[in-house]
């Protein structure tokens, strides 16, 4: 029997291809009516010319937010508090991914600045990447490999929460310093997470 867990569907293995999985998310997601809230996200970078329209997002009852066309997205209030997944996938990318990607996203002499590829990159591509991931042969001086990760509880458990922070960071809505203020952990978000593990909850 299959379970919807963190986004993903949990049959002992996790999923082999991400594309297929982007699509079931959007459908299999169903824990109770979103609360709709539009609010401007947070202010844009004293460089930038453009003010960016406020953007209509969704939270569920695991904290996470989504665009209308059900993406995660950050929520960041003006005073700087920060939704529970930003905030985790700030703790998760710092436990798992910035030996290779750097700190913050801002890359390494191996691996790509994650901060500068969400900028253009989707969310289904991203899973795709993790998920199977990338080899580009000949780049540079080196052959560049991303391995898979769809094995790896520790990045697949909290997929969402990465790409929802690396995003953030795409977007100039946070900066390289540490989260300081934060939503609360809800705690169906921690239960999903146990199940994910297969902990008892």
């Amino acid at each position: 029997m299959k379970n919807p867990v963190r986004g993903w569907f949990v049959s002992g293995t996790l999923p082999a291809s991400a594309g297929v999985s982007a699509l079931i998310l959007a459908a299999a997601l169903s824990f109770s009516a979103p609360v709709r809230a539009q609010q401007p996200e947070a202010a844009p970078a004293a460089n930038s010319a453009t003010t960016a329209a406020p953007v209509e997002k969704e939270k569920d009852e695991l904290g996470k937010y989504t665009t209308e066309d059900g993406d995660p997205i950050y929520n960041i209030q003006p005073d700087g508090t920060m939704d529970w997944y930003t905030y985790s996938g700030y703790r998760r990318y710092h436990a798992e991914c910035h030996v290779c990607h750097g700190p913050d996203g801002m890359g390494s002499s191996y691996a790509p600045a994650l901060a500068n590829s969400l900028k253009t990159m989707t969310y289904p591509e991203f899973m795709e990447i993790v998920v199977n991931g990338k080899r580009n042969v000949g780049v540079g001086t080196a052959d560049q490999v991303m391995p898979a990760f769809g094995e790896n509880k520790n990045v697949m458990c909290y997929l969402d929460d990465i790409y929802v922070y690396l995003k953030a960071r795409a977007d100039g809505a946070l900066g390289r310093e540490r989260p300081s203020k934060r939503e609360d952990k809800t705690k169906a978000y921690t239960a999903n997470e146990n199940q994910c593990f297969g902990r008892p909850s």
